[in-house]
């Protein structure tokens, strides 16, 4: 194996002196020291968000207070860092939203795992799954990090329904048990 010996030019005074960095940092610094900050005193001020930025994943109910996931657990399937985990559960039959298929016993999200991919809401059939433009969640644990139900509904809150599907059933069942 050939060792192939390169020639290096020697330092001149000014390069071994370091001056002319030096003066390429100051001119930096002071270009930079006469233009306005740019700092947000955080979190009394926050950045504006982009209108596509893809936030928090959360639940949302519809506007009768009812939980529109179905547990059909596409989001789960399709989310590449398998953040979602859900537990099917059945609705009790005394229940006034009993005419809907089912419903989440379990709803968690991991949010150390989560990318931000906005897959879960893209698949979603119900839109019972929302990314929210919250861009600070901390925790001081792991545990703090898995949003469970109750946490995703309290962030995902309530949002208008283009489609009334449960409602809509229900009078047709009714309907259908009049006759």
């Amino acid at each position: 194996m050939a060792v192939i010996q390169v020639e290096r030019k020697p330092l001149s005074l000014a390069e071994r002196t370091y001056i002319p960095q030096i003066i390429g940092g100051l001119k930096t610094t002071l270009k930079h020291f006469f233009q306005p900050t740019v700092t947000l005193q955080y979190p009394e001020q926050r950045p504006e968000i982009s209108k596509n930025y893809r936030g928090v994943p959360t639940l949302v109910k519809d506007p009768n207070g009812r939980e529109k996931c179905v547990s059909c657990q596409l989001c789960e399937f399709v989310c590449p860092p398998k953040a979602i985990r859900i537990t099917p559960g059945e609705i009790p039959a005394d229940s006034p939203h009993a005419h809907v298929e089912k419903a989440p016993q379990a709803f968690d999200i991991d949010m150390l795992r989560c990318i931000y991919c906005g897959l879960c809401q893209e698949v979603c059939p119900e839109e019972a799954i929302w990314l929210q433009n919250q861009f600070s969640m901390t925790g001081t644990s792991r545990a703090e990090m898995v949003n469970n139900k109750a946490r995703l509904y309290e962030l995902g809150g309530t949002l208008p329904d283009q489609h009334f599907k449960w409602d809509k059933k229900k009078a047709a069942e009714e309907h259908g048990n009049a006759h």
